[in-house]
């Protein structure tokens, strides 16, 4: 039995998120595991390094997979990519020894959120971005962004539906990028809640419409209630970007995507 992880590129407007569903519900995971199964001729589970909601994008989802298959390399990319929905495209596969899982071996995980900041909405990027019409004072978002760094609870930046047993994530970095038009956040964190990124974002674009003050965040945090913290974000300019897992690994890194997503560090 081997193990392989593969990196993964997405337009998720499609697709109900990535986890595999009920019947008649089409997702990532499961439209790529009927793929792989077909090449492999045995039924393949995919493992991935984390879950995105209903139109989440991402341009490098690790995941794996156990085969007894013997394909070449190049002949599961390409055997794969020339089945998969042309909104999905397998970038790399890697041999890994069976200590290796996509989800419990992630470190951390990072996400960019795109707005794209014009009074005129654009065509080209239609559901690749989320559309700010309106006036925004950048620099107080840029500011507010901050306050998200270092262990928060979260509860008041999670959806009522989340799973998880408990709100505490720590956040590396949060950071609010200009780059002309665009807007982007990038955050990493040990690990997200079901709307966190989005949920953030929201909060951020009311701070720069001068809603309340960057303070608010701390009464946000202190309240502890999903109904303190403002609107949700749409999905469609949130990318899931990177996961991090120890050296060992030695995984690829491939580029962020478009050049407007694909901001330096």
């Amino acid at each position: 039995m081997q193990r392989f992880a593969i990196g993964i590129e997405f337009c998720g407007t499609r697709y109900r998120g990535w986890q595999t569903q009920q019947a008649g519900v089409r997702s990532i995971q499961q439209t790529i595991e009927t793929v792989l199964s077909k090449i492999a001729d045995e039924p393949i589970s995919l493992h991935g390094a984390g879950r995105t909601d209903a139109g989440v994008h991402a341009t490098n989802m690790v995941a794996h997979f156990d085969t007894q298959a013997i394909r070449p390399e190049r002949g599961w990319i390409m055997g794969a990519n020339s089945q998969l929905p042309k909104d999905i495209a397998i970038q790399w596969i890697q041999a890994m020894d069976q200590d290796f899982h996509a989800r419990f071996k992630a470190q951390a995980r990072r996400y960019r959120y795109v707005v794209y900041h014009s009074p005129r909405r654009p065509a080209l990027l239609y559901k690749q971005v989320t559309h700010a019409y309106y006036p925004l004072n950048v620099e107080k978002m840029i500011a507010a962004a901050k306050k998200f760094e270092g262990t928060h609870n979260f509860e008041s930046f999670r959806a009522a539906a989340c799973q998880s047993n408990q709100p505490v994530r720590h956040v590396k970095h949060c950071r609010l990028i200009q780059h002309g038009p665009f807007l982007i956040l990038d955050i990493q964190a040990d690990g997200f809640l079901h709307h966190m990124v989005r949920n953030i974002m929201g909060c951020l674009l009311e701070i720069g419409q001068e809603c309340y003050d960057i303070a608010h965040i701390d009464e946000i945090f202190a309240a502890q209630d999903r109904k303190a913290a403002g609107i949700t974000a749409p999905p469609d300019g949130l990318y899931f970007i990177h996961a991090d897992y120890p050296a060992q690994f030695n995984l690829p890194h491939i580029p962020l995507g478009p050049q407007w997503l694909n901001m330096p560090d």
